[in-house]
């Protein structure tokens, strides 16, 4: 019977289900998505920003008027703005922290998610 297939000891120091590496990759991965959204978003507000102050500025006025509407066109994104570049900070963080957790995993030797030996390619050839 393959020693894999076998039930685990309810003993085991290092169970699976409590390692925080194990929720480090997905962790990493949402994070990741998460940053390239809010810099596409970022990217957007500042393309539709540049495009309201020129069509403001084109019947001569100046978009740093102190005009009401100045201040809205300035002001127009601001939520969109704070939101997208505070989702951006947090999913800078997680994917530090759980790239942090991936290396130290690492760095400790992990456990061995296999279950066999190691085997290099000359082992693979025969």
């Amino acid at each position: 019977m393959d020693e894999s297939a076998a039930p685990r000891e309810t003993g085991d120091h290092e169970s699976g289900d409590r390692h925080p590496a194990r929720f480090a990759r997905p962790v990493l991965i949402a994070a990741a998505v998460v940053a390239v959204v809010s810099i596409a978003l970022l990217v957007i507000i500042f393309l539709l920003d540049t495009f309201n102050a020129t069509v403001y500025s084109v019947g001569g006025n100046d978009v740093q008027d102190n005009t009401q509407e100045a201040r809205d066109i300035r002001g127009l994104y601001d939520g969109a703005r704070a939101g997208s570049i505070f989702f951006l900070v947090a999913a800078l963080l997680a994917a530090a922290v759980s790239g942090w957790v991936l290396f130290r995993g690492r760095k400790q030797g992990g456990a061995d998610t296999e279950g066999g030996e190691d085997v290099d390619f000359d082992d693979l050839g025969r």
